[in-house]
Parts: structure tokens; C-alpha cells; sequence
């Protein structure tokens, strides 16, 4: 036996919130919306998971991002979805959807069905290994996309207080990796092709400030290039004390 609902939201992102809240203005009767996720929890404001969450003192946790805190708005917590008779199918991934027969097939064979299907799913980081470069499994190369992601990242650097880490990428997510980084006291390098940081809104003036300001805090620049293999020790991890934060500013659709 499977589930019914009117309409259904696949992905439970930064969209998935917000399109909740506005469903609710518009009236959505209790039991007729489902928000379908692969992570374990509500939506979020993924934009804090390189920012507070990674600080030491006083982090970010939920329920303090749960969306729609990014418009002021009211913050939509698991709670307030059951309230307004929203159900939120957590942890789950769907496998198929059949759009003529308005159905969805989850990966634990669950049938859900529905009158309206909204697509939300966002997107991926780029993996090394799409740039012809092993080593993704390694205990200590990490990535940042959601919240799983960024709580291996807080282990592993609580782990390696003092030591070296290399983030790859120059936007948004690698500048402010790096500067969370620096505050967990690392020593941090940044790799990027670009000429410059921020390369799709800095002009190099501007980028050369933030850089100069960078630099004053202990981080280093390798410009220019790109990362094309890494240096394992005998228990797997790439280069003893050394943490890779991997912040690819290019996604695909998952």
C-alpha cells in the first residue's frame, strides 16, 4: 500500500521550505501537501553550513536555520509542518517516477502518488572523480553540501587542530571554508584555475583585497592551476595532518 497526496514536493532543500510556507498562504488543506527528502531532517537554510555552523564557539545548529529564516520569516520546523498537516517523508530516496501515472517509487518500494509533482531537488557537488581525480573516500577529504557534510567536516577538523588544510575551489564556499579554517586555527591553502578569487563577481581589484586580507590571516594562494592527483599515506588518507576541503563551485542536477 502506498500514500496519496495532491501535491507532492520532491527534494526537501531551500525551495522545498519556502514553497511550504507559500502553500499554507494559499490555503493547502491538512494531509493534501508531502515533501520528500534523502536527508534525515526538515529543511534548511543550506547557506549556513559554511558559515556559523563551522565556527568553534557558539556554532549553528538546528532548529536555528530550518527555513524560511533567510526572509524573516517564520522558521519551519518539523513541528510547525505537523501542525499545518504537512507530512514530511524524511531519509528517503526516490528511485522512479512515472509522470503518466502520477507515481513515485521509493527506494524502500513505497508507492506515493500524487495530482501535482513539483521537482526540487537541486543539485550536487562536482565528485574528484569527475575531473579524473581519485581519492573522494579518503577519511579526511571532505565536501560541503549538506548537513551531513558538514558535520564530518567539524569532526575532522576538531581533530586536526594545528594542521595543514588545502581547500579546492575560489568562490563563495572555498573563501568562506577557509576563513572557518583559519579560525579553527589551520593552515589553510587555497587552489583554484582562476585567475583570481571570486572570479564571477570579483573584478581583480576587488578579489585582490579580499585576497591581501586573506593573506594577513595566515592563508595561502595557488592560482592558476588545478589539482590532478593526491599523496596517500598507508592508512589511506591523503598526506598525514593534511584536511582537503573540497568547495567545486560547479554543481549538476542530482
Amino acid at each position: 500500500m502506498g500514500r496519496a497526496f495532491v501535491y507532492v514536493i520532491l527534494g526537501g532543500g531551500v525551495a522545498a521550505g519556502y514553497a511550504a510556507l507559500e502553500f499554507t498562504r494559499k490555503g493547502v488543506a491538512p494531509g493534501e501537501l508531502c515533501i520528500i527528502s534523502e536527508e534525515p531532517v526538515a529543511p534548511y537554510e543550506r547557506p549556513a553550513l559554511s558559515k556559523g555552523y563551522l565556527l568553534p564557539e557558539a556554532p549553528s545548529r538546528l532548529p536555528s536555520f530550518h527555513t524560511c529564516v533567510g526572509a524573516n520569516e517564520e522558521r519551519l520546523s518539523p513541528k510547525w509542518y505537523k501542525e499545518h498537516g504537512i507530512e514530511l517523508v524524511l531519509g528517503t530516496r526516490v528511485i522512479s517516477a512515472d509522470v503518466r501515472r502520477k507515481t513515485l517509487l521509493t527506494a524502500a518500494g513505497e508507492t506515493i502518488t500524487f495530482k501535482f509533482l513539483i521537482i526540487a531537488t537541486g543539485a550536487r557537488a562536482l565528485k574528484l572523480e569527475e575531473f579524473g581525480v581519485t581519492g573522494s573516500d579518503a577519511p579526511n577529504v571532505c565536501y560541503l553540501r549538506n548537513l551531513a557534510d558538514a558535520n564530518r567536516l567539524v569532526d575532522v577538523m576538531g581533530s586536526r587542530s594545528g594542521g595543514n588544510a588545502v581547500v579546492i575551489g575560489g568562490g563563495y564556499i572555498g573563501m568562506e571554508c577557509a576563513a572557518s579554517l583559519v579560525i579553527n586555527k589551520m593552515n589553510v591553502t587555497m587552489v583554484f584555475p582562476e585567475p583570481h578569487c571570486m572570479a564571477r563577481l570579483f573584478s581583480p581589484r576587488i578579489a585582490a583585497y579580499y585576497e591581501e586580507f586573506y593573506k594577513s590571516k595566515g592563508v595561502q594562494f595557488v592560482k592558476g592551476t588545478v589539482l590532478s592527483s593526491f599523496d596517500f599515506d598507508s592508512d589511506g588518507q591523503v598526506r598525514k595532518d593534511l584536511v582537503c576541503c573540497i568547495a567545486i563551485q560547479t554543481y549538476v542536477l542530482d
